[in-house]
Order: C-alpha cells, then sequence, then structure tokens
C-alpha cells in the first residue's frame, strides 16, 4: 500500500494549481452516454475515480479517447447495459449516475450498488423514487433493476431528500423523455449545475437551474457537447485551510469565487487573512500570512449555497490552531468524523460527542505521528495536520487520496512541501 512521508512545521509559498471539478465529471461523462454524436471534456481531472468511471464507460460501449493530458473524447454510438461490470461499480459511489443515462438511452439497466467511501449510509431509495415518477419499474435484491416498456415519462418528480446524485440521476433520465418534466426539491450544487450546462447543449430546453425547482423539456434526439470543467471548489477551500493552518503565502487558483461564498465566510470567522484577485484569464484566492491564533467557531453543514459536508473537515485541523473551542456539525454523514481520532493521535484536543458533532479546542501543537486515511476528505485533513505538525509523519492507505487529488504530492512539493510518496 503507497504511504506518504511528510516533516511537518515547514512555512510554504507560491501557487497551488486547482484542478477541474472531481464531481462535476461524473454527470458530466454520464452525459455522453445520451447521444451518439461525440462529446469532448476538458479539464478533466486524471485521477483514479475518473479512469474508473472511464473504464465502467467503455464496458457498456463507449468509444475514449484521450486527446491530450486532461481532455477526453467520448463516442457512445452502440450502448449494452449489460457490459457493467459489477467490481468496478462496487467500488466508485459516483457510477450511480449511470443508471439515469443508461435507462433513458436504453430502456433498462440492471446494476450493482455502487461503493464509495465509508462515511455512513446513503441510500439509492431517493434514486429508484426518482425513476419510478418517470414511468420506469424498478426493482431490488442483490442488484438494482430498472425498466421501462418504452421512453420514459415526462412528469412530477419531487425528491425525497435533496440529493445531489438524485437530481443528476433525474435530469439525466429525463432528457430523453416522452413530455416534460419537473423536478422539485433538487439540488443546486456547481456539479449539477454543470450537467444542466451540457445538457442545455444537447438539445434539452431548462429552466430553473441552480434553484429548488428545474423544469425540463426533453429533446427526441441530443447532439453532442464540449465541457470545460469549473475549478474545484473543494480543492480551493482544502488548498487554503492548508496555507491558513500551516502559516504561509500560498495562492490558490484557478478560482470561481462565485462559488465560495460559504468557503470565504468560514475563512472569515476564523480570522484568516485573505484576498480574492481578479484577473484578465482567471481569479485566484490568496492566503495571507497569520501569526497569532485564529478565531474559534461554530462550524455547520448544509445544503448548497451553505457550507458543503465535503468541505467541513479539513477545518477540524484549522481549529487545532485556534483559540477557543470549535464545534463541528456534520449532520448528513454519521461516519464522517473518524479523521478526529487520527487527529487526537497527532495530539489534538479533540472529542466525538456524537455520530454528528465534534469539538476541537485549541491552539493546540500537533507532533508527527503515524496515522491512517479513511477516505478521500480525511485523507487530506491529515495531509493538512502532518504538514502543520512538528517532526515526522507516516500517512497510510494513500490510495484514497489518489482516488481525489490529481498528483497532489506534486502539487505541494512545488510550494516547499517536505512530502514524499513511498511505495510498498
Amino acid at each position: 500500500m503507497p504511504s506518504y512521508r511528510i516533516q511537518g512545521a515547514k512555512p510554504l509559498v507560491g501557487r497551488i494549481r486547482v484542478q477541474g471539478s472531481k464531481n462535476a465529471a461524473f454527470p458530466v461523462l454520464a452525459a455522453t452516454l445520451l447521444t451518439k454524436s461525440a462529446c469532448r471534456i476538458t479539464n478533466l481531472p486524471r485521477i483514479s475515480d475518473v479512469r474508473r468511471m472511464l473504464e465502467i464507460m467503455a464496458g457498456v460501449g463507449a468509444k475514449v479517447r484521450w486527446l491530450t493530458e486532461d481532455a477526453v473524447e467520448v463516442e457512445a454510438k452502440s450502448v449494452d447495459p449489460a457490459g457493467l461490470r459489477a467490481e468496478l461499480v462496487g467500488r466508485l459511489r459516483g457510477s450511480i449516475v449511470i443508471a439515469g443515462a443508461l435507462l433513458a438511452r436504453c430502456g433498462n439497466v440492471r446494476m450493482p450498488y455502487p461503493g464509495g467511501d465509508l462515511i455512513g449510509p446513503r441510500p439509492v431509495h431517493v434514486h429508484l423514487d426518482a425513476f419510478q415518477a418517470l414511468g420506469a419499474r424498478v426493482s431490488e435484491g442483490s442488484e438494482m433493476k430498472i425498466s421501462s416498456k418504452s421512453r420514459l415519462s415526462g412528469g412530477r418528480v419531487v425528491l425525497t431528500e435533496t440529493s445531489v446524485t438524485g437530481t443528476e440521476n433525474a435530469l439525466l433520465a429525463a432528457a430523453l423523455a416522452d413530455g416534460s418534466s419537473e423536478i422539485r426539491l433538487a439540488a443546486m450544487e456547481p456539479h449539477v449545475q454543470a450537467l444542466c450546462g451540457v445538457l442545455g447543449q444537447m438539445g434539452v430546453k431548462l429552466e430553473g437551474v441552480g434553484t429548488p425547482f428545474i423544469r425540463l423539456r426533453p429533446a427526441r434526439s441530443l447532439r453532442g457537447f464540449r465541457c470545460r470543467l469549473e475549478p474545484d471548489e473543494l480543492e480551493v477551500s482544502a488548498f487554503a485551510v492548508l496555507a491558513a493552518a500551516t502559516r504561509s503565502s500560498v495562492t490558490v487558483g484557478p478560482i470561481l469565487d462565485e462559488r465560495l461564498d460559504s468557503v470565504l465566510a468560514a475563512l472569515r470567522a476564523m480570522d484568516v487573512r485573505y484576498r480574492v484577485e481578479s484577473g484578465k484569464k482567471e481569479s485566484v484566492l490568496r492566503i495571507l500570512t497569520h501569526r497569532g491564533p485564529y478565531r474559534a467557531v461554530k462550524l455547520q453543514v448544509g445544503l448548497y449555497p451553505k457550507l458543503g459536508s465535503d468541505h467541513l473537515p479539513p477545518f477540524a485541523v484549522l481549529a487545532t490552531q485556534a483559540d477557543g473551542a470549535t464545534l463541528l456539525h456534520e449532520w448528513m454523514y454519521e461516519g464522517r468524523l473518524r479523521y478526529i481520532e487520527e487527529l487526537q493521535r497527532l495530539g489534538a484536543n479533540a472529542t466525538v460527542l456524537d455520530p454528528h458533532r465534534a469539538m476541537v479546542v485549541g491552539p493546540t501543537a500537533l507532533t508527527g505521528r503515524e496515522i491512517t486515511s479513511f477516505d478521500i476528505r480525511s485523507g487530506m485533513v491529515l495531509v493538512i495536520a502532518a504538514l502543520v505538525a512538528q517532526g515526522q509523519s507516516i500517512i497510510k492507505d494513500i490510495e484514497h487520496l489518489d482516488r481525489g487529488y490529481e498528483r497532489l504530492e506534486e502539487r505541494l512539493q512545488a510550494v516547499g512541501a517536505d512530502i514524499q510518496r513511498l511505495e510498498v
């Protein structure tokens, strides 16, 4: 298993490049299965989860061709849902959005339950309810079986919870249905909006994008599209916290600052000094050196545009450098606070209060040790903590980080981090 060796307590300086949005990549890639025409996606992160998604798509008949280091062309002239590979789907939660695309295109799909990070239950009922609202028949057992006798029927889809991937699956399924659809209580995240953008290019008429009520008028056949993925706002927030926690002067970019209201609000609340700098070609976020302790606050996740569940974990490290008690409230996933135990091993004064809340009291010095990554976001927590800590840390199971962050160690080395990848 690969691991990271990190020598901490070193100030960083320079610029950390932000890759394209991982969470937008999955629904946008799934949309290519709706059309026989070629589609081109650029700024695509070359991470293991994206490679796995492309393998799944190739298995059902899509032709995938890398054009450059971050650009791919997908052409799905012939698609067969029977080609879904259980061992790949079972390891990638994001593959759930393939169900909506295959159902729309082929009228049926038999799909294993998707896997992913162990951060708590993430049931699929919201997806299946949405498919049923569009006229599909659903049965569950060892796998999901979804089918329709003919084209799906447009209709009103009221999501039983405001699920991002549930919204994306409803949009994909409705894109080739007979008649217009309305998706109510829809998620509003940037990656949902990215999917709506490519569906619009393909010929679908949409209203209410970026609101909880999306109206959609499908097309009988869909065109190909070209899409450049937005900068990953989760990387922006993680690298901003990394710079602040290590008391470094680091520029993070490119960014879309209109996607970062809640992140910037959390940084301000904790007394992080920063500037958003807008240029002709792109904007960046510059974190400024801060000598004293940061401010303890209460941070609670919510639905976009509030602070997201994936944004919260790195702030736990910043809380170890804050004066007072910071409350972290993760109400969405009850298994996501496991990284608190690893921070305790580094010396953090941190306590898990219940499955959804943790308290971190600071300021506290951290000391390097051997620690373990449990999922993508907790892995980044530990990288940040190791860079803050005095001495050497070893982070095990970094394959989780490979799933979400492209060439992470190279990007951090570029700003002076003493981080080495160990292949064991």
